[in-house]
């Protein structure tokens, strides 16, 4: 019978996801050494090599790509029996691994977290900030219970929770002010500013003005809506943001903000989480109590906004 602990299960899928043993070693929270040490006797109470080692990176053999799809599945199985465990109580206790995507993350967090702390003071939580694809992966392998990401994700083994809807305003010069609100076409010829790819809520822009492959002349991109909106205020174009960021990332710009035409762009928030997971009644039991971050635009079509106030 071959004799491999869970230890080395765990720092052999952190080193087949990091292809480096020193960011592998960084995450498992263990010296370089220790961890080579480890993979070592797996790779020997196996009798063959599982890692090319490399000078900058480690490449997987063939027996290791497949004992990295298995580790990832018998470590989720592991985790799940500790959730089974935590299902079993109440209140919710014990740690809560979540991940938010970061055009979510500044409005929703604190409301978020505060509630979870009023209903849960002992839960651990262990919140992460990512783009979506990275948290879904996490999400399938185990690494996170739930995420809040704008749905749907159309992953079928994954449950999707509806929180609420939120609509996307236009941020544009406080001297634009009381101009006509451009409608989707007219955002075609302007200078629009977007975030980097790989960020969902720039795909959603680009949906809603009808582009599908902007010319680098006409888009500017930046690597969060604070820089966008700083970038407005500094004259170089418009950008969308959604409704939960305007009282954050607009009390510090000479900008102003306006609802678009109808119909106007809008995007659904909501919980994801494996459809196995033994936690499922607790986290919908939690989605109940989230309420959507306050908003501070008012209803007309046109804005009367100055820097600081909407």
């Amino acid at each position: 019978m071959i004799n491999i602990s869970i230890k080395q299960l765990r720092y052999f899928e952190a080193l087949a996801r990091h292809g480096h043993f020193g960011r592998a070693a960084e995450d498992c929270a263990i010296s370089q050494p220790a961890l080579s040490v480890q993979i070592k006797d797996l790779e020997e109470t196996l009798g063959a090599p599982l890692v090319e080692r490399g000078p900058k990176r480690v490449r997987l053999t063939s027996l290791g790509e497949e004992l990295a799809l298995r580790a990832r599945k018998i470590l989720r199985s592991v985790e799940e029996l500790g959730d089974l465990a935590r299902a079993s109580q109440n209140p919710l206790l014990g740690r809560l691994r979540f991940g938010v995507i970061p055009t979510i993350a500044p409005y929703f967090l604190p409301g978020f977290i505060g509630t979870l702390t009023h209903h849960f003071p002992n839960l651990d939580l262990r919140p992460r900030e990512a783009v979506t694809s990275s948290l879904i992966t996490d999400l399938l392998e185990g690494r996170l219970d739930m995420a809040v990401v704008a749905l749907p994700v159309s992953e079928p083994t994954l449950h999707e929770q509806a929180l609420f809807d939120e609509e996307f305003v236009l941020v544009r010069a406080l001297k634009d002010a009381q101009k006509p609100v451009p409608d989707s076409d007219m955002l075609r010829e302007m200078r629009l500013l977007l975030l980097e790819e790989g960020h969902c809520f720039r795909d959603q822009a680009l949906s809603f003005c009808k582009m599908s492959s902007p010319l680098p002349r006409d888009v500017m991109e930046g690597s969060s809506l604070t820089t966008l909106v700083q970038m407005v205020g500094a004259g170089i174009g418009v950008t969308l943001i959604p409704e939960m960021a305007i009282p954050i990332e607009t009390r510090s710009a000479p900008v102003s903000v306006a609802r678009l035409a109808n119909p106007r762009p809008t995007r659904s928030i909501g919980f994801v989480w494996r459809k196995t997971n033994p936690l499922s009644d607790q986290l919908s039991y939690i989605s109940k109590l989230v309420l959507p971050p306050s908003r501070e635009v008012s209803e007309p079509e046109h804005e009367t906004a100055s820097a600081g106030q909407v």
